[in-house]
Parts: structure tokens; sequence; C-alpha cells
């Protein structure tokens, strides 16, 4: 891959992300070719493949956004949190899903594995270990694994229609279990 400083490589990945996300709103990802891909971003097969091993691989890095929307709508609070009620943030990035639901769920099995679930896991459990760690916690590594895969759990099943709930109500509701999660140790 080019250097992530390159800045026509990272307007190359750019295009190739937008073309992807454009095509899956037309098609399921299985039915994506990377030929139509490539002509949709302007860009030679040969040029996708610098970038990218795949296109599971170009979906993940197009829907890595919504990991760190994920991620951070999870801590966008202050003070002490409402024990009840999500930050606004949170039922916002539930209701921001809806455009690309088929793409996430093509990603995201349920139970919170796939490939963005790894990548959901990875990146949630580094900032909650981080700020467990920050405000001294000894179990610190145990409640960043439970906050990652409840969260990563409880995003994957509602997406593919496992948990019936609005996004505002989905999110109060894993927050609660977040919430818990935290103060339970």
């Amino acid at each position: 891959m080019t250097a992530p400083q390159d800045p026509r490589a990272a307007r190359t990945r750019a295009r190739l992300r937008e073309a992807l996300l454009a095509e899956c709103a037309q098609r399921p990802l299985e039915e994506v070719g990377v030929a139509a891909l490539v002509r949709r971003a302007g860009v030679g097969r040969a040029t996708f493949y610098v970038h990218y091993d795949g296109l599971e691989a170009l979906a993940v890095d197009a829907c890595a956004d919504v990991v760190r929307e994920g991620v951070e709508a999870l801590h966008a609070w202050r003070g002490r949190p409402d024990p009840v009620h999500a930050p606004p943030a949170l039922a916002e990035f539930f209701a921001s899903l809806t455009p690309h639901s088929a793409l996430y769920r093509a990603l995201l099995a349920p139970g919170g594995g796939g490939p963005l679930g790894r990548v959901l896991h990875r990146d949630l459990r580094a900032y909650s270990l981080r700020e467990r760690e920050l405000a001294g916690a000894a179990d610190a590594p145990l409640v960043a694994s439970a906050v990652a895969a409840t969260f990563a759990g409880v995003l994957a099943d509602w997406l593919h229609g496992l948990l019936d709930a609005s996004p505002a109500d989905i999110a109060d509701q894993v927050w609660q279990l977040l919430v818990a999660l935290h103060a339970s140790r």
C-alpha cells in the first residue's frame, strides 16, 4: 500500500470508498464487481489492488468511519452519565446507519463478529481501556472487553433485526447496559 501521507493515495482511496458506497446503495456488496467499482471511481483495476486486497477490505475501510462515530458517540458525555438516557450523539449514530444498513450487515455478523465487528471491538476496547486506566480502575481490561463486546453485539443484532427498537430506544437500551457494566465493578 502507498504511504498514508501521500495525498494522491488518500484521494484515490476516498474515491474508491465513495464509489463502493454508491454501488452498495444500488445492490448488495456480494453483487458489486471490481470492474463496475473502478469504472465508477475513475481508476484502473491495478490501482484498486495497489490500495486494497479485495472488495471486503475496501468495504471495511469505507465503513471504518462508522466505527469511529460509534466510539465517539459512546463517549459523548461529560460529568456523571445519565443512567437511563443515552447521550443524543448515540441515538444520532444509530439513526445514521439506515442509509447503508445492508452494507453494515454484510460486514457485521450477528453477535458482533465479522470484519467490521473486529474493527469495532478493537477500537472500542482500546478507547475504553485507555479511559478506565486514566481513571485508575483496577478492572480496566475486563470492563473494556465487556463494553466492546456488548456494544458490538447489540449493534450487530439490531442491524440484523434481532432486536426490535427505534434508533433512540436501542441507544437508550445499550447505554443502560454499558452504564451498568461500568458501575458493576
